[in-house]
Protein backbone atom coordinates (compact mmCIF):
# COMPACT_ATOMS: atom_id res chain seq x y z
CA UNK A 1 0.00 0.00 0.00
CA UNK A 2 2.79 2.37 0.90
CA UNK A 3 4.49 1.55 -2.40
CA UNK A 4 1.32 2.44 -4.35
CA UNK A 5 0.96 5.74 -2.49
CA UNK A 6 4.58 6.54 -3.21
CA UNK A 7 4.10 5.85 -6.94
CA UNK A 8 1.03 8.10 -7.11
CA UNK A 9 2.91 10.83 -5.31
CA UNK A 10 5.74 10.64 -7.87
CA UNK A 11 3.26 10.79 -10.80
CA UNK A 12 1.46 13.81 -9.36
CA UNK A 13 4.76 15.55 -8.76
CA UNK A 14 5.83 14.81 -12.33
CA UNK A 15 2.61 16.18 -13.78
CA UNK A 16 2.96 19.27 -11.63
CA UNK A 17 6.44 19.83 -13.02
CA UNK A 18 5.24 19.32 -16.63
CA UNK A 19 2.34 21.79 -16.36
CA UNK A 20 4.52 24.90 -16.37
CA UNK A 21 6.39 23.59 -19.42
CA UNK A 22 3.15 23.02 -21.31
CA UNK A 23 1.89 26.48 -20.33
CA UNK A 24 5.18 28.00 -21.44
CA UNK A 25 4.97 26.26 -24.83
CA UNK A 26 1.40 27.47 -25.34
CA UNK A 27 2.45 30.99 -24.43
CA UNK A 28 5.38 30.83 -26.86
CA UNK A 29 3.15 29.65 -29.72
CA UNK A 30 0.63 32.38 -28.96
CA UNK A 31 3.40 34.99 -28.99
CA UNK A 32 4.68 33.75 -32.34
CA UNK A 33 1.19 33.82 -33.83
CA UNK A 34 0.61 37.33 -32.51
CA UNK A 35 3.93 38.53 -33.95
CA UNK A 36 3.19 36.93 -37.31
CA UNK A 37 -0.22 38.63 -37.36
CA UNK A 38 1.32 42.00 -36.47
CA UNK A 39 3.98 41.58 -39.17
CA UNK A 40 1.28 40.73 -41.72
CA UNK A 41 -0.72 43.86 -40.84
CA UNK A 42 2.44 45.94 -41.10
CA UNK A 43 3.33 44.48 -44.51
CA UNK A 44 -0.21 45.08 -45.80
CA UNK A 45 -0.13 48.68 -44.60
CA UNK A 46 3.19 49.25 -46.37
CA UNK A 47 1.85 47.59 -49.52
CA UNK A 48 -1.25 49.80 -49.55
CA UNK A 49 0.91 52.88 -49.02
CA UNK A 50 3.19 51.94 -51.92
CA UNK A 51 0.21 51.14 -54.14
CA UNK A 52 -1.35 54.52 -53.37
CA UNK A 53 1.94 56.27 -54.09
CA UNK A 54 2.38 54.39 -57.38
CA UNK A 55 -1.20 55.15 -58.36
CA UNK A 56 -0.67 58.85 -57.71
CA UNK A 57 2.53 58.79 -59.77
CA UNK A 58 0.74 57.07 -62.67
CA UNK A 59 -2.12 59.58 -62.50
CA UNK A 60 0.33 62.49 -62.53
CA UNK A 61 2.26 60.98 -65.44
CA UNK A 62 -0.95 60.39 -67.39
CA UNK A 63 -2.06 63.95 -66.69
CA UNK A 64 1.21 65.45 -67.97
CA UNK A 65 1.13 63.23 -71.06
CA UNK A 66 -2.50 64.23 -71.63
CA UNK A 67 -1.67 67.94 -71.52
CA UNK A 68 1.20 67.42 -73.97
CA UNK A 69 -1.01 65.38 -76.31
CA UNK A 70 -3.81 67.96 -76.28
CA UNK A 71 -1.35 70.76 -77.04
CA UNK A 72 0.27 68.75 -79.85
CA UNK A 73 -3.13 68.05 -81.44
CA UNK A 74 -4.13 71.71 -81.22
CA UNK A 75 -0.83 72.72 -82.83
CA UNK A 76 -1.20 70.12 -85.62
CA UNK A 77 2.15 68.69 -84.57
CA UNK A 78 1.66 65.15 -83.30
CA UNK A 79 2.02 61.43 -83.95
CA UNK A 80 -0.44 58.75 -82.91
CA UNK A 81 1.86 55.77 -82.36
CA UNK A 82 -0.31 52.68 -82.60
CA UNK A 83 0.17 49.50 -80.59
CA UNK A 84 -2.79 47.59 -82.01
CA UNK A 85 -4.87 47.49 -85.18
CA UNK A 86 -8.41 46.16 -85.63
CA UNK A 87 -9.59 45.23 -89.10
CA UNK A 88 -13.04 45.29 -90.61
CA UNK A 89 -13.50 41.56 -90.00
CA UNK A 90 -13.01 42.14 -86.27
CA UNK A 91 -9.53 40.64 -85.96
CA UNK A 92 -7.05 42.58 -83.82
CA UNK A 93 -3.27 42.42 -84.04
CA UNK A 94 -0.59 44.04 -81.93
CA UNK A 95 1.79 46.14 -83.98
CA UNK A 96 5.08 47.98 -83.74
CA UNK A 97 4.43 51.62 -82.82
CA UNK A 98 7.45 52.66 -84.89
CA UNK A 99 5.87 51.48 -88.13
CA UNK A 100 2.10 51.88 -87.58
CA UNK A 101 1.04 55.45 -86.95
CA UNK A 102 -0.81 58.59 -87.99
CA UNK A 103 1.28 61.73 -88.03
CA UNK A 104 0.35 65.37 -88.57
CA UNK A 105 2.92 68.09 -89.15
CA UNK A 106 1.36 71.37 -90.19
CA UNK A 107 -0.53 70.71 -93.41
CA UNK A 108 1.16 67.36 -94.09
CA UNK A 109 -0.09 64.03 -92.80
CA UNK A 110 1.08 60.43 -93.00
CA UNK A 111 -1.08 57.37 -92.43
CA UNK A 112 0.92 54.16 -92.21
CA UNK A 113 -0.59 50.77 -91.41
CA UNK A 114 2.02 48.01 -91.14
CA UNK A 115 0.54 44.99 -89.37
CA UNK A 116 3.06 42.46 -90.70
CA UNK A 117 6.58 41.89 -89.44
CA UNK A 118 7.19 39.13 -91.96
CA UNK A 119 6.47 40.73 -95.35
CA UNK A 120 7.71 44.00 -96.77
CA UNK A 121 4.40 45.12 -98.29
CA UNK A 122 4.02 48.05 -100.71
CA UNK A 123 5.72 50.45 -98.28
CA UNK A 124 8.69 48.21 -97.54
CA UNK A 125 7.84 47.86 -93.83
CA UNK A 126 4.97 45.39 -93.88
CA UNK A 127 2.00 47.46 -94.97
CA UNK A 128 0.76 50.60 -96.70
CA UNK A 129 1.79 54.24 -96.36
CA UNK A 130 -0.30 57.19 -97.51
CA UNK A 131 1.19 60.65 -97.24
CA UNK A 132 -0.08 63.94 -98.55
CA UNK A 133 -1.65 67.30 -97.79
CA UNK A 134 -4.39 67.78 -95.21
CA UNK A 135 -7.83 69.11 -96.03
CA UNK A 136 -10.98 69.53 -93.97
CA UNK A 137 -9.14 69.64 -90.65
CA UNK A 138 -11.67 69.87 -87.80
CA UNK A 139 -11.16 69.64 -84.05
CA UNK A 140 -14.03 69.42 -81.57
CA UNK A 141 -14.11 69.19 -77.77
CA UNK A 142 -17.35 68.15 -76.09
CA UNK A 143 -18.61 69.10 -72.62
CA UNK A 144 -16.83 66.12 -71.06
CA UNK A 145 -13.49 67.17 -72.47
CA UNK A 146 -13.33 64.48 -75.16
CA UNK A 147 -11.47 65.65 -78.24
CA UNK A 148 -12.43 64.48 -81.72
CA UNK A 149 -10.28 65.29 -84.71
CA UNK A 150 -11.06 64.63 -88.36
CA UNK A 151 -9.24 65.37 -91.61
CA UNK A 152 -8.53 64.07 -95.10
CA UNK A 153 -5.12 63.09 -96.44
CA UNK A 154 -4.81 63.94 -100.13
CA UNK A 155 -2.09 61.76 -101.67
CA UNK A 156 -1.12 61.23 -105.31
CA UNK A 157 -4.27 59.56 -106.61
CA UNK A 158 -5.02 58.14 -103.15
CA UNK A 159 -6.96 59.72 -100.31
CA UNK A 160 -7.84 58.63 -96.80
CA UNK A 161 -10.20 60.05 -94.21
CA UNK A 162 -9.07 59.95 -90.59
CA UNK A 163 -10.96 60.44 -87.35
CA UNK A 164 -8.99 60.61 -84.08
CA UNK A 165 -10.50 60.31 -80.59
CA UNK A 166 -8.39 61.48 -77.65
CA UNK A 167 -9.15 60.14 -74.16
CA UNK A 168 -9.45 63.04 -71.64
CA UNK A 169 -6.64 63.32 -69.10
CA UNK A 170 -4.26 60.97 -70.90
CA UNK A 171 -2.40 60.69 -74.18
CA UNK A 172 -4.28 57.52 -75.08
CA UNK A 173 -6.16 57.75 -78.37
CA UNK A 174 -7.82 55.76 -81.11
CA UNK A 175 -8.33 56.50 -84.78
CA UNK A 176 -10.50 55.27 -87.60
CA UNK A 177 -8.97 55.26 -91.08
CA UNK A 178 -11.25 55.16 -94.12
CA UNK A 179 -9.14 54.61 -97.25
CA UNK A 180 -10.71 55.64 -100.54
CA UNK A 181 -8.80 53.02 -102.55
CA UNK A 182 -10.66 50.13 -100.90
CA UNK A 183 -13.29 49.48 -98.26
CA UNK A 184 -10.84 48.08 -95.72
CA UNK A 185 -11.57 50.47 -92.86
CA UNK A 186 -9.17 49.98 -89.94
CA UNK A 187 -9.15 51.10 -86.33
CA UNK A 188 -5.92 51.78 -84.49
CA UNK A 189 -5.16 52.45 -80.82
CA UNK A 190 -2.08 53.93 -79.23
CA UNK A 191 -0.50 56.98 -77.65
CA UNK A 192 -0.27 60.52 -78.97
CA UNK A 193 3.13 62.19 -78.58
CA UNK A 194 4.50 65.50 -79.84
CA UNK A 195 5.92 65.12 -83.35
CA UNK A 196 9.51 65.83 -82.31
CA UNK A 197 9.30 63.21 -79.53
CA UNK A 198 8.40 60.40 -81.92
CA UNK A 199 10.85 58.03 -83.62
CA UNK A 200 8.54 56.39 -86.15
CA UNK A 201 9.91 55.05 -89.42
CA UNK A 202 8.11 56.17 -92.57
CA UNK A 203 8.03 53.71 -95.43
CA UNK A 204 7.53 54.33 -99.15
CA UNK A 205 4.19 55.97 -99.84
CA UNK A 206 1.75 54.94 -102.54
Amino acid sequence: MNRILMTLTVLVAGLSMMAPDINAQDSSRSSRRQKALEDWHKDMAEFRARSQENREIRELTDSIAGVQAAAAVSNKDFVLEADQVTFRNGSTVFVNSNTTFVSVKGNRAVVQISPSNFSSGPNGVGGVTVQGMISGYRQRVDKKGRTTLSFNVMGIGINAQVEVYLTPGTNRASATVYPNFNSNTVWIEGNIVPYDNSDVFEGSSL
